[in-house]
């Protein structure tokens, strides 16, 4: 291995003899009589032995090797490569294995005419990387120093770690991941907030369509029950309509409701008839629905609902109790929210438990429907009544089979004898309909608010008239019936409205009286002008008194007839039968 070495302080050359027992490199100085001249650098030249200059060509390069050759009895090397251009080429060491070569001097210095102190042939000469040792007055003023050319590429910089760069480096980091993270984090709740406004503005634009199609929105509906924005108006929406007659075949008196199933909201709807709703009989005149149910049959009555309503009733179905009550059994029960205890009609004995208890969820069977359906209770309202019957036909609605087909099966089942505007298979679908809607949720029950006088205003049947059944209230033309004030002085509340019907059932139009300070004994009834004496004998006919409780008088301004209840009257059926 072939190696030389320029420490850059002058023309002195070294070659490398060995390591020492450290493994650091041993050099020695080189004779300065025998460097070769610089040759110039001939890339193609060929050379002998273990490498060559780059810089020398042709006898040049040869004969240096020769003198190299001849001082240490080697094969002659190429020239060493002098990479800072300082026209002394050191020549390339050699090893003398025997101890034959020239002695070594590391520091030695080339200069001519310098007086040198020979140097120890074995001291050791540093890497090329270390400076070297201090320099004498002798030789920064001996004429080699004058000659030293340094130039850029003589110089290598080499950057000293700094304890401190890497704290720095460490906070720069630190700083550029908080700042990323915090940007990250802006990113992340800007995206968040997008998405959460997205979201919110679909499922209000979907529930203010869903308004616009139900035709809930407000400020949508116009006076004559148009809507913007919808091509259905309320009259125009489709409905099927049934009526349905329950018939109490033990105690008497009916109870009416229509059915409602509107097709184009899916919305369905029990609507309750009181009996004392004014209508027109087969002849023209005015008279209740009770009245009409009993008197007119199922198509004078659907007829005559059909005028004061504005609707189309499609059938009837009459629905006697006991055709109920199986029917009720056929669903497997019903559950019902019960607002009243009812005692048992077959119970003898007094304190005996009720048949129907008052609470949520009761389940009841047939007999116990009809119970409930029918019971009246003391000094209650016909529509008390009424609104039990709506009950158990939204329970019987919510247990029919859903299915077309079963549902016609359940009806046929029941045997009874239907009105020819209604055949088994059309009763069984519009009710598997209905079925489906009560299950769903989308059913409810309604009561058709009727005045005193049983005809009906305007703004307070339009909630169900105009929505529900899309129609528009017409009652009959009241100025032939007989109009009578009725005052309680029985001392019996219950008794005004049990009068009440009777005088609707018999075609007169009630109007409330009030009642006295003061009870009073007898009943009277009282006429102010002698044309109106024979409607005062009729009214206590109407009511079960004699002629002679007949007498003018002073009636109420507003009444043809007055009537004042006494401690001695007794109501008739007040259900209108």
């Amino acid at each position: 291995m072939n190696d030389s070495y320029d420490p850059g302080y002058g023309g002195d050359q070294y070659e490398l003899v060995g390591y020492d027992e450290y493994g650091q490199p041993v050099y020695r100085q080189v004779p300065p009589q025998q460097q070769p001249p610089q040759q110039p650098y001939d890339p193609y030249a060929q050379q002998q032995g273990y490498g060559y200059d780059p810089y020398a060509t042709g006898q040049q390069g040869q004969q240096a090797q020769q003198g190299q050759a001849d001082r240490t009895g080697q094969q002659p090397a190429a020239p060493a490569y002098d990479p800072y251009g300082t026209g002394q080429q050191p020549v390339t060491p050699s090893y003398d294995t025997y101890g034959g070569g020239a002695s070594y001097d590391p520091y030695g210095r080339a200069a001519a005419g310098a007086q040198q102190q020979p140097r120890t042939a074995e001291q050791t000469a540093y890497i090329p990387q270390q400076a070297g040792p201090p320099e004498t007055d002798e030789e920064t003023e001996g004429p080699a120093r004058a000659d030293r050319d340094y130039r850029t590429e003589q110089f290598a910089f080499v950057e000293e770690p700094d304890g401190n760069s890497e704290d720095v480096i460490d906070w720069l980091n630190f700083t550029e991941n908080r700042t990323e993270r915090r940007e990250e984090a802006k990113r992340r709740a800007h995206s968040r907030l997008v998405a959460l406004v997205v979201v919110l503005a679909l499922v209000a634009a979907g529930g203010v369509g869903y308004l616009w199609y139900a035709g809930k929105l407000p400020g949508l509906s116009d006076s004559d029950g148009t809507k913007t924005g919808t091509a259905t108006s309320v009259a125009a929406q489709k409905r099927d309509v049934i009526v349905v007659h329950l018939h109490n075949t033990k105690k008497g008196g009916t109870s009416t409701a229509l059915l409602v199933d509107n097709t184009t909201t899916k919305q369905g709807t029990t609507v309750l008839l009181p009996n004392s709703l004014s209508v027109t009989d087969d002849d023209g005149n005015s008279t209740t629905l009770a009245k009409s149910v009993d008197g007119d049959g199922s198509s004078g009555t659907r007829d005559a609902l059909d005028t004061v309503l504005g609707t189309d009733i499609e059938g009837t179905w009459r629905l006697d109790t006991p055709y109920l009550q199986n029917l009720v059994d056929l669903v497997g029960n019903i559950d019902v929210d019960t607002n009243a205890d009812v005692p048992d009609p077959a119970a003898t004995k007094k304190g005996t438990a009720p048949l129907v208890r008052k609470g949520k969820d009761q389940t009841l069977s047939g007999a116990m429907a009809i119970a409930y359906a029918t019971y009246r209770g003391p000094g209650e309202a016909q529509n008390a009544q009424l609104e039990r019957f709506g009950q158990v036909m939204q329970g019987v609605l919510r247990k029919v089979s859903s299915d077309a087909g079963a549902a016609t099966t359940t009806v046929q089942t029941l045997a009874q004898i239907l009105d020819p505007s209604l055949t088994d298979k059309d009763l069984g679908t519009f009710l598997a309909k209905l079925s489906d809607l009560a299950k769903s949720g989308d059913y409810k029950t309604a009561l058709l608010p009727v005045q005193s006088d049983g005809t009906l205003s305007a703004q307070t049947s339009a909630s169900v008239v105009k929505d529900v059944l899309g129609g528009s209230a017409k009652s009959p033309d009241q100025g032939s019936a007989v109009r009578v004030s009725v005052q309680n002085a029985s001392g019996v509340k219950d008794n005004t409205e049990k009068t009440r019907v009777v005088l609707l059932n018999g075609g007169f139009t009630f109007l409330e009286g009030g009642t006295p300070a003061t009870t009073q004994a007898t009943t009277k009834v009282v006429y102010a002008d002698a044309a109106d004496k024979e409607n005062a004998t009729e009214v206590a006919k109407t009511l079960g008194l004699s002629t002679s409780a007949v007498s003018k008088g002073d009636a109420s301004a507003s009444a043809d007839v007055t009537v004042i209840l006494g401690q001695d009257y007794k109501p008739a059926s007040a259900d209108g039968t």
